[in-house]
C-alpha cells in the first residue's frame, strides 16, 4: 500500500529542510531514545506535534500539552470514544492527517510540526517518508518489550505484567520529555502506581480458582486474550479472562466458544455501547450465566480496556472493574469521587457518567 504519491517526496523533503533551518532554534536540539529503542534528535523547545497514535493523543491530553498538538490520526474520535471531546474540545478543530498506519505527509508538512508521535507497529516506510522530510518521528509502544518484540502488535512477553507496567512508565516520561512537560508526567506516573496498589491489596486473597469467569465483548465477536494489557486489568481485578488461555492478543472468535466458556461477567467498553444491546438482546446469548445473572456492564470511558495500557486504567478502571466483580470487597469506595479527582486532577474538569448509566440501562 502506498503511503503517498512518491512524486512529491523531493519538494516535501525540501520543504520540510527549509522549515527547518529557517527555525531559529534549528541548532538547539537533543537526543531522545524512543520506545523502539531508536535515537531521535529534536528540538530543545517542542510545542508543535502532529499525533497519530490514540494512546499518545490521550496522555498527551492528560500531560495538559493539548495546545501543542496542530495534527491528529483520522479516527480520533472512534478510538477514544464519542464523548472525548469534551475533554479536550480544541481537537474538534485540530487538521486530521493520517491513521496509525499510514500519513498525508503533504499535510503534515503544511502543519510544520517538529515531532509526529506514531505506534509502534507503524511501518517502516511511514516512519522513513517523515523523516526524509525533516521531521523528527518518535514511535510510542507503551511496552518495555525484548529485543525482537518492539514493532510487534502481538508480542511474545515473558513477563506482560512488568513489560506493560514498566512500558507505560517510559512511555509517559518519553512523551512528557519530548514535550517538555516532565513535572506533569512523573506526576502522572506517580499518582497512578500509587492509586493501583489500593486494589490489589484488598483482592491478593483471593484464590485463582475462585476468580470470577470474565469475558471481554468487543463488536463482531472480538476479545482479548493473553499479551494485552487488557488481559492484565481483568488479573489485577480479580478476573479469570476466559480467553487467555487459547486467544492470542486480539482475535474474533466463534460464539460457540464464547458459550462454552460461559462467563460469569461480560464487560463492554464504553466506546461500543452498541455491543451491549447486541448481547442481551441475542437469544443465542441467553443461556450464558453472565446474561442470565443480568451481569453485562459497560465501562466507564476511563476504564479503558485496551490492548494498550492508559494510567486511568490502572488507577481507577482497574479499581472500578473490581467493585463489579467483588461488590463487597469494595463497599467503602464510591467511583464517582474517585473519577472525580482523576479528571480534575489530569482533565481539569469533573467526571460526568450520565452517558454512561443511560447507555447502560441503570
Amino acid at each position: 500500500m502506498r503511503l503517498f504519491s512518491s512524486r512529491f517526496l523531493p519538494s516535501v523533503a525540501l520543504l520540510g529542510l527549509a522549515l527547518s533551518l529557517a527555525s531559529p532554534c534549528a541548532f538547539a536540539t537533543r537526543q531522545i531514545t524512543d520506545q523502539l529503542g531508536r535515537q531521535v534528535t529534536i528540538p530543545d523547545q517542542v510545542d508543535r506535534v502532529v499525533v497519530l497514535q490514540h494512546q499518545t493523543l490521550n496522555l498527551l491530553v492528560q500531560l495538559d500539552a493539548t495546545k501543542d498538538i496542530v495534527g491528529v490520526l483520522n479516527n480520533w474520535q472512534r478510538q477514544l470514544g464519542s464523548g472525548y471531546v469534551r475533554l479536550a474540545p480544541e481537537l474538534a478543530k485540530t487538521p486530521v492527517v493520517g491513521d496509525l498506519t499510514s500519513v498525508n505527509l503533504e499535510s503534515v508538512v503544511a502543519l510544520h510540526p517538529q515531532v509526529v508521535f506514531v505506534t509502534n507497529y507503524a511501518p517502516q516506510e511511514m516512519i522513513d517518508q517523515i523523516s526524509q522530510a525533516g521531521i523528527a518521528v518518535v514511535a510510542v509502544s507503551l511496552r518495555d518489550d525484548p529485543k525482537g518484540e518492539e514493532h510487534m502488535m502481538n508480542p511474545v512477553l515473558p513477563d506482560e505484567d512488568e513489560a506493560y507496567t514498566e512500558g507505560l512508565k517510559k512511555g509517559i516520561a518519553l512523551i512528557g520529555d519530548v514535550v517538555n512537560h516532565q513535572k506533569q508526567a512523573q506526576a502522572l506516573i506517580d499518582y497512578t502506581f500509587s492509586q493501583r496498589q489500593l486494589t490489589g491489596e484488598r483482592l491478593k486473597d483471593i484464590p485463582a480458582n475462585q476468580r470470577i469467569r470474565t469475558y471481554m465483548a468487543n463488536p463482531d465477536l472480538t476479545t482479548y486474550g493473553s499479551g494485552k494489557y487488557t488481559g492484565l486489568m481483568m488479573a489485577h481485578a480479580g478476573a479469570m479472562n476466559v480467553a487467555a488461555a487459547t486467544v492470542k492478543g486480539f482475535k474474533q472468535v466463534a460464539l460457540e466458544q464464547v458459550i462454552a466458556w460461559n462467563p460469569q461477567v461480560i464487560f463492554v467498553q464504553d466506546r461500543y455501547p452498541e455491543v451491549v444491546g447486541q448481547i442481551t438482546g441475542d437469544p443465542k446469548w441467553q443461556g450464558i450465566d453472565a446474561v442470565k445473572n443480568h451481569r453485562v456492564y459497560l465501562m466507564p470511558e476511563y476504564a479503558k480496556a485496551w490492548g494498550y495500557p492508559m494510567p486511568e486504567a490502572m488507577a481507577i478502571g482497574e479499581l472500578w472493574m473490581a467493585k463489579k466483580l467483588y461488590p463487597q470487597k469494595f463497599a467503602d469506595i464510591d467511583m464517582q469521587k474517585q473519577a472525580d479527582a482523576w479528571y480534575q486532577r489530569f482533565y481539569r474538569t469533573d467526571f460526568k457518567p450520565a452517558a454512561d448509566a443511560a447507555r447502560a440501562g441503570k
